[in-house]
């Protein structure tokens, strides 16, 4: 018996994937909700889980395929599956090739729990293990069921032994210059699509100011352990931004707003993106409703799209909406920046790393823990005076955070 797998509905106006890896081969066992393969739509990248018991079947669509939904991609067949078969057939240039050499010696075994077929490696991971010279075999992976990351090829190159020094009179042959292509992830593809958009259609423009970090930083520290006690989350910096933007925002309605056509649509709500970093490049899940979330509500969230984001498993409700965006280059060391807005928003808040600078207070000439912010906006619907009257709100909650107690 035979049991049809198909593109399944990726999300509100998402029409097409990519099929990202095939986690099963054909002949593989496959146990239900067991994923055999990963989709990489606009968004996000969506495992395909296998509906019962079983041994997977033909696949009808090769990886890097685009697939609509509701496409038929791969079968499983009933029985209790063995030795993976041979992978399906290549295609038509591939099929003409000569025969294949003798194959190579097997590779070690590999480390209990860890994935070392290049078929389930993924792009990222493939380009990593090729860059730091690690057998893949050799690594524990991590991830979703065992999955190599690339985190953990960098931990394994940073653990690997120094080559032995060559021999006395002995040159060492110079290493062989290499270039690898990869082909762009449809996430990657649409990421880039995205930011060019909003360079040409929107009339970008960015204002900077500095933020003392010393409320905060004295807040954080005298509550955090308390905080984590009660509310089983840490007491990040991220919600204090987060709050404070709030304020500027319910100010400044303008910030809050997006243009569709020749309207301007204004939110009475407040939907926060949160840039997080993803194994496929850069992601904005949202925080929905920060103006109604406590400080723990807003950490709690933003926790759980930052585990999701790492082990991949971001859904498209996730990344729906969002009215306004935050972006972290400090946790990369980033001392400023300009960023771009985040489609269809008409602003994007960035931060960057604090470090210890002289500034002058009350006369005189002291430390402290000094941030740079950034907000760039969308002039066609922000006046500088209302982008610049936004960033100074924030500072000033940021540098006194009582005022995001009294909403002042």
């Amino acid at each position: 018996m035979s049991t049809e797998i198909k593109v399944p509905t990726l999300g509100e106006s998402v029409t097409e994937a990519t099929i990202g890896e095939w986690l099963k081969q054909p002949g593989e066992a496959v146990a239900a909700d067991e994923p055999i393969c990963s989709l990489e739509t606009d968004k996000v990248a969506i495992d395909v889980m296998a509906p019962h018991d079983g041994v997977m079947g033909e696949q009808l669509a090769a990886e890097g395929d685009t697939v609509t939904v509701d496409a038929l991609i791969a079968t499983i067949e009933s029985g209790s599956g063995g030795a993976a078969a041979p992978a399906p057939a290549a295609k038509k240039e591939e099929a003409s090739a000569p025969a294949a050499a003798p194959a190579p010696a097997p590779a070690p075994a590999a480390s209990e729990g860890s994935t070392t077929d290049a078929a389930v490696l993924s792009p990222a991971v493939r380009r990593a293990v090729l860059e730091y010279g690690i057998d893949p075999a050799t690594i524990k992976g991590t991830g979703k069921d065992g999955r190599i990351t690339k985190d953990d090829v960098i931990a394994a190159a940073k653990n690997k032994p120094a080559d032995a020094p060559a021999s006395a009179g002995t040159v060492a042959a110079a290493p062989a210059r290499q270039e690898e292509r990869v082909k762009m992830t449809r996430l990657r593809q649409t990421i880039a699509k995205r930011l060019k958009s909003a360079q040409e259609d929107a009339a970008l423009l960015t204002t900077f100011n500095d933020v003392d970090m010393s409320a905060v930083m004295e807040s954080r520290n005298k509550y955090k352990d308390v905080f984590a006690k009660k509310h089983g989350i840490k007491l990040g910096f991220m919600s204090y931004f987060a709050k404070a933007s709030v304020l500027a925002l319910k100010d400044i309605p303008a910030v809050n707003a997006q243009i569709d056509g020749n309207e301007i649509v204004y939110h009475d709500y407040v939907d926060i993106s949160i840039a997080v970093s993803a194994p496929n490049g850069l992601v904005v899940p949202v925080v929905k409703d920060c103006d109604k979330l406590s400080f723990a509500g807003i950490e709690k969230a933003i926790a759980d799209y930052g585990k999701k984001a790492k082990e991949g498993s971001l859904t498209m409700e996730d990344m729906k909406g969002g009215t306004f965006t935050i972006s972290n280059g400090g946790v990369f060391g980033g001392l400023m920046s300009t960023p771009i807005i985040n489609p269809p928003q008409s602003a994007v808040l960035g931060l960057h790393r604090i470090e210890d600078r002289p500034v002058v207070r009350n006369g005189q000439i002291v430390i402290r823990p000094m941030m740079y912010i950034a907000l760039s906006y969308d002039h066609r619907i922000i006046d500088g005076r209302e982008a610049v009257t936004a960033l100074k709100t924030i500072k000033e909650a940021i540098e006194d955070p009582t005022r995001l107690l009294i909403d002042l």
